[in-house]
C-alpha cells in the first residue's frame, strides 16, 4: 500500500531519487521483431527493447529477461 495515491506518490520519488520517465520511443518498438522469443509478455519485451536502445539497466528478478543481452539486477 502506497502512503499516497500513485499520481502523487510517483512523481514525488522520481524527483526524491533523481529518476528520469522514459517516454516510448519509436526505435525500442521498431526494435520489438529482433527479440528472441524467450520471453512472451509484450510488456517485458518493450522494457527489454528501452534498455537495450538506451543502454539502461533493468531493475527485475525476472530470470526470463536476463536470457537477453541486457543488463539486469535486482
Amino acid at each position: 500500500m502506497l502512503p499516497r495515491s500513485p499520481a502523487q506518490y510517483i512523481p514525488a520519488q522520481r524527483e526524491a531519487h533523481g529518476i528520469e520517465s522514459l517516454a516510448l520511443a519509436e526505435d525500442a518498438v521498431l526494435h520489438l521483431p529482433k527479440l528472441p522469443d524467450y520471453h512472451r509478455d509484450p510488456f517485458d519485451r518493450m522494457l527489454i527493447c528501452q534498455a537495450q536502445i538506451h543502454s539502461m539497466v533493468i531493475l527485475t528478478p525476472d530470470d526470463l529477461i536476463s536470457r537477453y543481452p541486457v543488463r539486469c539486477t535486482w
